[in-house]
């Protein structure tokens, strides 16, 4: 798939935002994909992860297991599993730090992908990258529906994206006038309790 044939699957949705949001990272942008409205669609999930499968396998061979942050590498994570035929395991936030828990486990030789919906600066990639050096297994890469940092972002591995994107994000004390104007709206999951 383009970059364009993925963002048409998030217009399709309504998924793909204009306004003032700020970003998980904290950042502001005009655009804001809100990937919960493409991942609760099963044919556009489905398609979109199977096109990334078909990259990954030729990028890296055969995966054993994809891991991914909650809340935005679940379903993605899954969906890709599913098309790789592999196992799936997540990562969730206690006391702040990512940990694999609820009797997820990965075995020693186990060739492990990580899987993120969007990547905007790559902060929780390295979380999951940094949870995952507890386990056995070796991390062979990652992968994302949309890298909207336009491969900037350092996400602790090598990274594959289905789409890249340059979106504008700025700094909330560095915002162009069009953009300070309008009110600011966080629609994302970071911080939820």
């Amino acid at each position: 798939m383009t970059n364009e044939e993925v963002l048409a699957v998030f217009r399709e949705a309504g998924a793909l935002l204009e306004g003032h949001f700020i970003l998980s990272s904290g950042r502001r942008s005009p655009v804001f994909l809100q990937k919960a409205l493409v991942f609760s669609q099963p044919d556009k999930s489905e398609k979109l992860c199977a096109a990334l499968a078909k990259k990954l396998t030729e990028k890296f061979g055969k995966i054993d297991v994809v891991a991914g942050p909650a809340v935005g590498g679940i379903i993605p994570g899954y969906e890709l599993a599913r098309q790789l035929g592999c196992r799936s395991i997540f990562a969730e936030r206690v006391d702040g730090q990512l940990q694999f828990r609820r009797g997820f486990s990965i075995s020693e030789g186990e060739r492990v992908l990580i899987a993120e919906d969007i990547v905007t600066t790559g902060l929780s990639f390295r979380e999951t990258v940094e949870a995952l050096e507890a386990l056995p297994g070796e991390v062979v890469g990652g992968a994302c529906i949309i890298d909207r940092s336009g491969g900037r972002a350092d996400v602790g591995c090598e990274l594959v994206s289905l789409a890249s994107v340059n979106f504008p994000d700025y700094d909330a004390d560095d915002l162009p006038p069009e953009l300070a104007l309008m009110p600011a709206v966080k629609p994302g999951s970071r911080g939820l309790a």
